[in-house]
């Protein structure tokens, strides 16, 4: 081997470990987007996309023995199979839209909002009945839940009009953007999904709170959101049994019995992977109450383990915001991840029994192929509108102290 071919191969082993790639010297889109990602968020995302796909493993041949009606051809691990499929679309769709400006993305929000709520509006007329509820629209190729995908796309068409009130403050901006939220909610509740109409009024008030509406009118959101509850009960079926179903024992109340049952049947370790047994009596064991698999073959440490990472991506997504000065991007950041808390909150409580069932799903953990997209398109918005130029140095608090300024 002559000289100039042994140089060769030495110059092209170095491209391949070239120490500068995706460097902070990189100016190539890839490189601007590993230095301005929030590596740690991308972190704890997959980690919890990970633990998912362990749980979904986990539960998948109670629901493969469920579907099957016990038959030896329907493979155990067929949701697990199709989990990771669903993985492996919805993870380049969140990079793709992490990698995007703000202000394609708002665009895009806002044209996703319409088009999902005229499917909602469609739901009930040409969706398919599932367990009483009327929530997905048959594509030929698969299902499609609306409410799932119209989630995001709200938040940050929300945020766009609040952040809106900075350049007009004549603008009828809370007036409009609670019209628009009376829209969804009227559509939801025709499906019927009540806990999907819960989590938009909360956080459109979270919103409302972090744009600065006044605190009255924040204490009086909040006792008409209470009152809206209580004539639920009164004129609305679903609320009615579920609220009875909870607080009196009325009607049907296997599932999250069944569920808490199970939660605690593994004790603090757990009986092992595949060693769960009350997982087989569970309806949903995979979607709704994949929790309760996760405490009985994984113990109740791994519960908490979940709950707190949840807690962290949360805290670390507010914590970046604290120093972010765009108000759009403030607004759209935090309603994307205290909805997904918020969704994450209303799972576990149900399989704990300390709230009425939802069948709402626990993010990023339980089996599906519209929530995983759709959170996969959430995540990817809270990932873009959290990136920063590590070469822009923001401006430092002013705080005045005693006739001083100081910096915080």
């Amino acid at each position: 081997m002559n000289t100039a071919t042994i140089t060769g191969r030495i110059k092209a082993s170095a491209a391949l470990v070239d120490p500068n790639r995706y460097g902070r010297s990189d100016r190539s889109a890839m490189g601007r987007w590993f230095w301005e990602i929030d590596r740690v968020l991308l972190l704890l995302l997959a980690v919890l996309i990970g633990f998912g796909l362990i749980a979904v493993a986990a539960a998948s041949p109670a629901a493969a023995h469920r579907y099957s009606g016990g038959s030896v051809r329907f493979d155990e691990l067929h949701y697990f199979y199709r989990q990771i499929a669903w993985i492996a679309i919805s993870m380049p769709v969140m990079i793709a839209i992490s990698m995007q400006p703000r202000d394609p993305l708002r665009r895009l929000s806002v044209i996703g909002a319409l088009v999902c709520t005229v499917a909602l509006a469609l739901v009930p007329v040409l969706g398919e009945e599932v367990n009483g509820a009327r929530r997905w629209l048959n594509l030929g190729v698969g299902q499609f839940q609306p409410s799932e995908f119209l989630k995001p796309f709200f938040v940050v068409s929300m945020a766009w009009l609040l952040s809106l009130r900075e350049t007009d403050k004549s603008l009828p901006i809370f007036s409009l953007s609670a019209i628009l939220l009376g829209i969804v909610a009227i559509l939801l509740m025709r499906q019927p999904d009540f806990g999907s109409t819960i989590i938009f009024g909360c956080v459109w008030i979270a919103m409302l709170a972090i744009a600065g509406l006044n605190l009255r009118i924040l204490v009086g959101l909040g006792i008409a959101g209470m009152i809206g509850v209580i004539l639920a009960y009164f004129f609305y079926d679903v609320a009615t049994a579920r609220i009875d179903g909870f607080l009196f024992g009325e009607g049907d109340n296997f599932q999250v019995e069944n569920a808490l049952r199970t939660l605690t049947a593994g004790g603090l370790f757990g009986m092992g992977p595949g060693g769960g047994t009350r997982k087989f009596g569970l309806p949903e064991a995979q979607t709704d109450y994949i929790f309760s698999v996760i405490g009985e073959e994984f113990g109740l440490i791994a519960c908490m383990a979940v709950a707190l990472l949840y807690l962290a991506i949360i805290a670390r997504v507010l914590i970046k915001l604290l120093d972010e000065e765009n108000s759009f991007a403030i607004l759209a950041a935090a309603g994307l991840v205290i909805q997904f808390g918020l969704q994450a909150l209303i799972n576990m409580a149900v399989n704990v029994q300390i709230a009425p069932s939802k069948g709402m799903t626990l993010p990023f953990i339980s089996y599906g192929g519209s929530s995983m997209l759709a959170l996969s398109i959430a995540m990817g918005l809270l990932l873009a509108f959290t990136r920063r130029n590590p070469y822009l140095t923001r401006s430092p608090y002013v705080v005045k102290w005693g006739g001083e300024s100081i910096k915080a």
